[in-house]
């Protein structure tokens, strides 16, 4: 099943597909699904994609091997891993790492195609997508 497949059966479950990644945890290979929905992704939603999912994956696996189906809300601290993470984040705080290494941290104010404006420390800042090393977002306690 590929992405766009797959965000259509969960946009019929009622939740959107907001990444999915492939994790190695204690020699487990883990499968995750994140998924959003307006108003928060709820125990049952989960388990609801989760039990649909699984018949499917059993037939064609998501990666070669043993693995596990996790399927979750990304939490309030997320990774932003495409443009459209950072658009549907404005007015959080983020953790920005630039390919060059350095690092922006603030508040996410804007999204135009594919800027991203920042208001750090230092002011207002206009990042590249495509010069994001790694971002996620945090809370500020």
């Amino acid at each position: 099943m590929n992405l766009e497949e797959l965000e259509k059966l969960l946009n019929d479950c009622g939740v959107a597909l907001y990444d999915t990644e492939i994790a190695n945890e204690n020699g487990r290979q883990i499968y995750r699904v994140y998924i959003t929905k307006s108003g928060g992704v709820s125990l049952d939603d989960c388990e609801v994609v989760s039990k649909l999912l699984s018949p499917i994956y059993d037939v064609m696996p998501p990666v070669s091997g043993d693995w596990v189906l996790e399927v979750s809300s990304p939490g309030l601290e997320r990774k932003l891993s495409k443009i459209d993470h950072f658009a549907k984040s404005i007015g959080e705080m983020a953790k920005v790492t630039l390919n060059d290494k350095s690092q922006i941290v603030g508040k996410i104010i804007s999204v135009n195609g594919n800027d991203i404006l920042i208001n750090s420390d230092e002011g207002n800042v206009s990042v590249n997508f495509n010069d994001i090393k790694k971002a996620k977002t945090f809370i500020q306690w």
